[in-house]
């Protein structure tokens, strides 16, 4: 039966290339009411919040146990947003803990995250979750997608920032496997992608060494952050 299901589900979430679109949010609009309600001015604007769900690299972890929080990639990306909308109240939400896997992840989702009614949600679990496998994540993080999606909530979904351990380069490795399958989930479900992964590989193929991005072997350092947090920039620009 785990067979059966597994073949099932892999023909739906990852249809064949000749049946597939492009149907990735496009950066310029897909956050096209947000970015008008970040531009309004007091007494006509509002509280906007962006909640950040996710792992140890979300909740700021650099070094371990350093929690380096205001150099984490969603405080660096508050900093630019109040570059653009400097009369924007934003809310930085952070459910994300260190350790964690989408599985858990998805099981405190209405809770703990559903609950700050995000006005954009962004997922990153893909570097833990090598250890749940393809199968599992891909329930975990559609399930999350989808009842956000329901409730009207903009999705933004991140690909893995890197693991020392493993070489970037290599187009068969778990985190490319991983950043894959996120690809198709942002266009089975048209929501947003940030492709951190991708980012941190254009610098080592440039020719930078990716321990000038890291803290330890799995977190990035503030330099890295700021890679992750320009690639959600897009969207709001």
């Amino acid at each position: 039966m785990k067979i059966i299901f597994f073949v099932l589900f892999s023909t739906i979430l990852f249809p064949s290339k000749s049946n597939t679109t492009n149907n990735v949010a496009n950066s310029s609009d897909y956050l096209k009411d947000c970015k008008l309600a970040l531009e309004k001015k007091w007494p006509d604007n509002r509280t906007i919040n962006l909640v950040f769900h996710g792992h140890s690299v979300p909740a700021g972890y650099f070094k371990t146990p350093v929690v380096n929080t205001f150099n984490s990639y969603p405080f660096l990306l508050l900093k630019e947003l109040k570059d653009l909308y400097p009369y924007a109240v934003i809310n930085i939400i952070n459910t994300s803990i260190g350790g964690e896997n989408s599985v858990n992840g998805e099981k405190r989702f209405e809770s703990e995250v559903l609950v700050h009614r995000p006005d954009v949600l962004f997922i990153d679990y893909a570097l833990n979750d090598r250890s749940i496998g393809l199968e599992k994540s891909a329930v975990a993080w559609s399930s999350m997608i989808e009842k956000a999606t329901k409730k009207g909530i903009k999705v933004i979904l991140l690909t893995p920032s890197p693991d020392q351990s493993i070489n970037i380069l290599n187009s068969n490795n778990d985190l490319q496997k991983h950043s894959a399958q996120i690809k198709l989930l942002a266009n089975k479900y048209g929501v947003g992608l940030a492709d951190s992964y991708e980012a941190f590989k254009q610098k080592v193929i440039l020719g930078d060494s990716l321990s000038t991005y890291m803290s330890q072997v799995n977190h990035p350092n503030e330099k890295g952050n700021l890679l992750i947090a320009n690639e959600i920039l897009k969207y709001f620009k």
